[in-house]
């Protein structure tokens, strides 16, 4: 059975983390997979959204420690470089928007690799845990880049010194996530935000995608350029002009994605 189901609702490709019976937990085989099919979404030009969930009661536990007592376990070096590592990057280099859909916990990886994704929403029963100091480990998959930036300095520090699990209401309140839905209506309207986002200029999405990830290490003269650089390019595709036709038109605008 697949550790990622893999579905194409229009122009939404739904990836599913698959091990409900561990609380989606990752194993290499599962990191390996969910790299695999975001290389599938990056380079179908018919996917313009990719919205990321779990199957069960858990978005994901994190890494799945029996594999690392097991016959042969592979170190940390390993882990991060070839499983977590190279998940963050996707994420964040894929042109193409990613709502991630966090349905139950999300603990240690699985709570930065849901907080690397573009929209992050909530069904009201879930919680983030930053669980890496109950064992000894200090948080990864980017979390010490993330976090801070989303809730601040001193906040992401006591959340990832004290474990402390963050509730769906309060992970909104904070800026840590974009939205809570309550349980009974989460996968309808979480799917709405993907679907709309996939009917949306796809490049434009792309290109501000592009400008934020910049403006984490640039100077406001930098970034200042950045912008311009990114503006040309998104005053130059189909959607643009579409969009400014729709408007003159006064008529919804069709976007293609060009």
């Amino acid at each position: 059975m697949s550790n990622i189901l893999f579905e194409i609702r229009d122009n939404v490709a739904v990836l599913t983390l698959n091990r409900p019976e561990k609380f989606n937990s990752f194993n290499r085989e599962m990191a390996l997979e969910l790299q695999q099919r975001l290389d599938d979404c990056a380079t179908d030009a018919a996917i313009r959204c990719v919205y990321l969930t779990g199957n069960g009661k858990a978005f994901s536990a994190g890494q799945d420690l029996g594999e690392l007592t097991g016959d042969d376990p592979p170190g940390f070096e390993v882990i991060l470089s070839e499983h977590y590592n190279p998940i963050i990057t996707r994420l964040r280099k894929i042109e193409k928007p990613v709502v991630c859909a966090v349905n139950g916990v999300a603990a240690g990886a699985g709570a930065n690799i849901a907080l690397a994704c573009d929209v992050v929403v909530a069904t009201a029963s879930a919680s983030l845990i930053q669980a890496f100091s109950k064992i000894g480990l200090i948080p990864d998959s980017g979390g010490t880049f993330t976090l801070p930036r989303l809730v601040g300095f001193q906040k992401a520090s006591a959340l990832m010194m004290l474990g402390d699990k963050v509730p769906a209401t309060e992970a909104e309140r904070i800026g840590m996530i974009y939205k809570v839905f309550a349980d009974e209506n989460f996968a309808a309207e979480s799917l709405l935000i993907a679907a709309t986002l996939s009917q949306m200029p796809t490049k434009g999405l792309a290109y501000t995608k592009m400008a934020l990830n910049a403006s984490w290490d640039n100077s406001l003269a930098g970034q200042l350029q950045k912008e311009d650089e990114l503006q040309y390019k998104a005053a130059h595709t189909a959607d643009y002009t579409e969009g400014v036709n729709a408007f003159l038109e006064k008529r919804t605008a069709l976007f293609t994605g060009q």
